[in-house]
């Protein structure tokens, strides 16, 4: 996919979030937007031509306790769902993920019930999934 037509799927997106005058991606290819109480990111890479959408987990003040990370991963790969996404942290922000990744741009309405999908999980790891994964990590006093 080309940084414009990235930008072009991410500038329909955000007009139908009500962001009438968002460019979509700015020249270094991001942009981002908050849906309710979702935050969602977008990430195109100039050297694969894939844009990187992600909903925002968590964000740690300090890197994660050892083992947190690992307990998201476990959280995947036990099925939890991940509203078509995967596990990805960010050590630069500290902050942890649901991500998808598209090569080609799909169908406007597609676009966006996956990313409605991607966000709503991302609701659901951000409170129950974390709970769940912060007990068995972090030891109760």
């Amino acid at each position: 996919m080309t940084r414009d037509e990235a930008t072009q799927l991410v500038q329909s997106y955000m007009r139908a979030q009500g962001e009438h005058l968002s460019p979509g991606l700015n020249p270094n290819g991001l942009g981002g937007v908050a849906v309710g109480e979702a935050q969602l990111y977008f990430e195109h890479s100039a050297d694969t031509g894939a844009l990187k959408c992600s909903a925002l987990i968590y964000r740690f003040r300090d890197a994660p306790r050892p083992g947190v990370l690992d307990g998201f991963r476990d959280e995947q790969k036990a099925g939890t769902d991940a509203g078509g996404g995967s596990v990805d942290f960010e050590s630069e922000s500290k902050s942890l993920f649901l991500s998808r990744s598209y090569s080609t741009a799909p169908i406007d309405l597609v676009f966006a019930s996956e990313l409605s999908k991607l966000m709503a999980a991302s609701l659901v790891w951000g409170n129950d999934v974390f709970e769940r994964v912060a007990s068995k990590v972090i030891p109760a006093k």
